[in-house]
């Protein structure tokens, strides 16, 4: 009943005529046609700005909201274009310009730093903008805007430059039609906003008022009408690479290189075909390892830059995971318990080779997204000798596997869209074969005041001896947010057949849950803050199999900032009895549970102001258990000290205790065993740059993770979810370290360009040794094998426009 009532809403929802922008007393001026482009050199004397138009009147948009700028503040923008691009400059004025700050950053972070920032919506829809940024120090950022979210990852060649004058400081940007998708049309009128920060000030300009109490910022963009006669030109870029790594570990050195190619292709003048050929990641972050004693995988982050450049699209309804692909073997069969009593395995690889992978997306002018992504990964066997015979055979641990993903993604009305994603693992042979399709929605009315926000997902996996297993989830909420007050009211449920693991991540299924929140904000600063919030939250749990309620959580938080930008909040959480069916892994319907206790939670942080030279991060919580000994706690500090415009460093420390833990160790006969214990982890990690220029710039990550875990005594799982004491049981303890040391240098000598050199230090250690002290772990962690890693990476920008001049 839900659902229909749901599906209801949405179709008369869908019955309102999609509308352009339609802000009263909207900014709106006319572009120029130039002749002679002008010089970016930051320099605003050139004859092509003399005639042009100007955008001015810029007011607050944070912290204060809609008030206009003083005059001694504010910012003049002119736009002016020909066949090739569109130009830009910006006079910013300052009455201490030497007091602007100027720390460098590399490109697409950000600094303590002013900006100026232009979006560009030349559909005007009010969802999907441009956006490209210029920082006081010429650092250049870019991002593709999708509801209201900035894609960083996105990246386009393009001219920008900064200088300090006596009055302030101006911004020259030169922006091709090639980094933009634009309809082929005589005249055309597009969306743009431009905002500049003021560091020192602490404060957010824009030309075109952003009304910070309904709808989304990208719904209030002026207007820049008279481009005329202007052709998308073709968009075709090549960036051919070149690499070569040396891994050396236990005294073995290993050498291997690779040329490549990655390929951006304008298929159409709205949408792009995105390919890397012979891809190559050798030079990506390292992953934040844990010791994960849950009954859950551990979710890394995405840092190779083709699955994390425009995919907006794809990532719609949270079904692409995109580490699942050139992750560890899937071994669906477990070869190793396949082996005859003389043979072994001599070498199983840990990650499976991607051949290549393509990403078509863009947009119509009428707002329907369209999204095609696939990747191929090759076969993966592992090799298994027998020693009575010498003889060696190969197994398959990952067949020859196809991902793709099909998105059709309609927005409407500047702030909502309905959308169906289709996702589909094949593998070659006797292996499993997935496919998962979902309906997403999120719809508002016309004022942005009130908004349906949900989801319907079906899963069908097919296994070796071809039987179809079906799932489906459900979601839907309804929710108000407009001026002071925002709230929202929903339920959701996965069945138990529900499994979008094979490309996507999901941590449980069979369970339903209804929820709510809602909240209050400041609009505007006040005497003593520039901002405040308070938030309350709540939820009842049930197992969707069974009906069982499971538990119900509940929590209030609050955060503030002082108008001497000092940030501190915190929240108090309170958890009930709660029966947990996925500790015990004996699958969701055997009616086996583990009885969580009745928590109580309270954690607080502050964060001091940025702009210093010293600033610091820090938090800290508590956590303690109704009638159980467990209880935990834990903090973070994290101090930065910027010595000067070039060079920085942060420093975090995390410590976390949890004494008389309890949690799953294993399985004999019939019982499940639950192991008390203790358990405490530190993470000690460095972060640093020096920029030499914001085109060259060395960067430090270092990480040691280690966490060690001492029982003190083990449990056999009872029926009602209980502990019954084991004294024949023997476990282990455990003592694990991660350690990982990143140096990284990096030079743009062109625009798009790079050359990249880069060295790895790492260590990992597992063993039973938890009595140690801190320092006795880090003598013990540096007698194990360090593998030590550097690598050569050149990459060159080709457009294939000035390639066609030249020829």
């Amino acid at each position: 009943m839900f659902q229909k009532f749901s599906l209801v809403l949405i179709a008369l929802f869908l019955l309102q005529q999609v509308k352009a922008q339609n802000q009263k007393d909207r900014k709106t001026i006319k572009t120029t046609r130039v002749s002679k482009t002008p010089k970016i050199d930051g320099v605003l004397n050139d004859d092509a700005w003399q005639n042009a138009e100007l955008a001015s009147d810029f007011v607050i948009f944070r912290p204060a909201n809609g008030v206009l700028v003083p005059a001694e503040y504010q910012t003049t923008v002119r736009i002016v274009y020909d066949d090739d691009a569109i130009y830009i400059s910006a006079e910013m004025l300052d009455p201490d310009p030497e007091g602007i700050p100027k720390e460098f950053a590399v490109r697409d972070n950000f600094s303590i730093a002013d900006f100026f920032l232009v979006t560009i919506n030349p559909n005007d829809d009010g969802q999907n903008p441009f956006e490209f940024i210029v920082q006081s120090t010429g650092n250049q950022a870019d991002a593709k805007v999708s509801n209201g979210n900035e894609d960083f990852n996105w990246s386009a060649v393009w001219k920008s430059a900064a200088i300090i004058t006596d009055k302030g400081w101006n911004a020259e940007i030169e922006i091709p039609y090639r980094a933009l998708r634009f309809a082929n049309r005589p005249v055309q009128d597009w969306g743009f906003n431009f905002h500049r920060r003021l560091e020192k000030l602490n404060e957010q300009h824009t030309w075109s008022h952003i009304d910070n109490s309904v709808g989304r910022w990208t719904q209030y963009d002026g207007l820049i009408k008279d481009f005329r006669n202007i052709k998308p030109t073709t968009r075709l870029n090549l960036y051919p690479y070149a690499s070569a790594t040396t891994n050396t570990f236990e005294g073995n050195t290993e050498f291997d290189w690779s040329v490549g190619m990655d390929i951006k292709y304008g298929i159409t003048e709205n949408f792009t075909l995105d390919a890397t050929l012979i891809p190559d990641f050798s030079q990506v972050g390292f992953d934040d390892v844990v010791l994960n004693l849950g009954p859950f995988e551990q979710q890394f982050t995405e840092q190779r830059q083709f699955f994390t450049e425009g995919t907006e699209l794809f990532n719609i309804a949270n079904l692409f995971y995109s580490r699942r692909i050139g992750a560890a073997p899937i071994d669906q069969f477990n070869v190793s318990s396949t082996l005859s009593a003389d043979e072994e395995i001599i070498d199983y690889p840990r990650k499976v080779t991607m051949i290549n992978a393509i990403k078509i997306s863009g947009r119509t002018k009428k707002g329907l997204g369209i999204g095609f992504f696939n990747a191929i990964t090759q076969k993966t066997n592992a090799t298994i000798r027998n020693n009575a015979t010498g003889d060696t055979r190969e197994e398959v641990i990952d067949p020859f596997t196809n991902f793709n993903i099909l998105v059709l993604d309609q927005q409407f009305n500047q702030n909502s869209t309905i959308s169906l994603i289709n996702t589909n693992v094949t593998r070659d042979g006797r292996f499993r074969d997935a496919n998962v399709t979902a309906l997403d929605w999120h719809i508002e009315t016309k004022d942005s005041k009130y908004n349906a926000d949900g989801s319907f997902r079906m899963s069908n996996i097919s296994d070796d001896a071809n039987n179809p297993n079906t799932g489906y989830t459900f979601d839907n909420s309804f929710g108000y947010n407009s001026g002071h007050w925002f709230w929202e009211l929903g339920y959701n449920f996965e069945n138990k057949d529900f499994n979008p693991n094979d490309l996507g991540i999901l941590f449980s299924n069979n369970q339903q849950t209804i929820y709510g929140n809602a909240g209050w904000r400041t609009l505007q600063p006040t005497k003593k803050f520039n901002r405040y919030s308070f938030n309350y939250y709540n939820q009842a749990n049930f197992q969707h199999f069974s009906g069982i309620f499971t538990g119900f959580n509940a929590g209030l938080n609050f955060n503030a900032q002082t108008v001497k930008r000092f940030s501190f909040g915190g929240n108090l959480n309170y958890g009930s009895e709660e029966k947990d069916f996925f500790e015990p892994r004996q699958g969701t319907t055997s009616g086996i549970f583990f009885l969580q206790p009745e928590r109580i939670n309270v954690n607080s942080y502050i964060s001091t102001n940025s702009q210093k030279k010293l600033a610091l991060d820090a938090n800290g919580y508590f956590s303690g258990f109704t009638n159980n000994p467990k209880e935990g706690y834990g903090f973070s500090l994290a101090p930065r000290y910027r010595f000067n415009n070039q060079f920085s460093l942060r420093y975090r420390l995390n410590y976390n205790k949890t004494n008389d833990d309890q949690g799953y160790v294993d399985e004999t006969a019939n019982n499940v065993i639950i192991g008390m214990r203790d358990r405490k982890s530190y993470t000690n990690s460095i972060s640093g740059k020096y920029s030499f220029s914001t085109n060259s710039s060395l960067s430090l990550s270092f990480r040691h993770y280690w966490s060690d875990v001492k029982y003190n005594a083990f449990y056999n799982l009872n029926s009602e979810g209980g502990l019954d004491e084991n004294n024949t049981y023997i476990g282990e303890d455990v003592n694990f370290n991660s350690w990982n040391l990143d140096l990284n240098y990096i030079w743009q000598f062109a625009p798009g360009s790079q050359l990249i050199a880069f060295y790895r230090n790492s260590i990992f250690n597992l063993d039973t040794q938890s009595e140690l002290t801190f320092f006795e772990n880090l003598d013990n962690l540096f007698e194990q094998s360090q593998r030590h890693t550097f690598s050569v990476r050149f990459v060159y920008f080709i457009d294939y426009n000035k390639l066609k001049k030249i020829f």
